[in-house]
């Protein structure tokens, strides 16, 4: 049997994502956060910028009005529910959407928060994932939902509870 087509598509602009190993991780964390929402990833398609924190800050001024760095951010392609891939065939994937990361802000953080720098970035890619499928966490409740999603996969894929040691990524979706 053929290996599936990658989920993610990464855009590497900031060669220390390729140096740091992202394309493996993103993969294995967005196809946790897919299998954990009952989707299979192999029918689903993600674009995912790896940059700077000067790339990034631009991007967070350009969609959401705040013209600094931020960890992560999601731009999501359906708005409200997001419909199941058609056909029937193995071969038609639905587009989730682009997600960009920022390496300087997350070595930061994980340095900070004194976590493995894969566990934050698998992190990180999960939630923007879930942004990507319409989760969000505007209010306490959709945060506490979304969290515990977060835990979920994460524990999946045996990384700690991040928010165990209170770390909350900062990006939103800007849409």
């Amino acid at each position: 049997m053929p290996d599936a087509e990658p989920l993610v598509e990464v855009i590497l602009e900031d060669p220390r994502w390729h140096e740091a190993g992202l394309e493996p991780m993103a993969e294995r964390a967005a196809r946790a956060a897919l299998s954990a929402v009952g989707r299979d990833p192999d029918r689903h398609e993600i674009a995912l910028l790896a940059c700077s924190d000067a790339r990034i800050a631009g991007l967070n001024a350009d969609f959401r009005g705040k013209p600094k760095p931020t960890n992560v951010l999601s731009w999501p392609d359906h708005d409200g529910a997001v419909p199941e891939p058609e056909g029937a065939g193995a071969g038609e994937r639905l587009f989730l959407g682009d997600i960009a990361i920022a390496f300087d802000t997350c070595a930061r953080e994980a340095e900070e928060g004194g976590l493995p720098f894969a566990d934050h970035v698998s992190h990180l890619v999960v939630h923007g994932v879930l942004h990507l499928l319409g989760h969000d966490h505007e209010d306490d409740a959709e945060a506490e939902a979304m969290e515990a999603i977060e835990t979920n996969v994460l524990a999946s894929m045996g990384v700690p509870n991040p928010y165990s040691r209170e770390e909350r990524p900062s990006g939103a979706s800007p849409g």
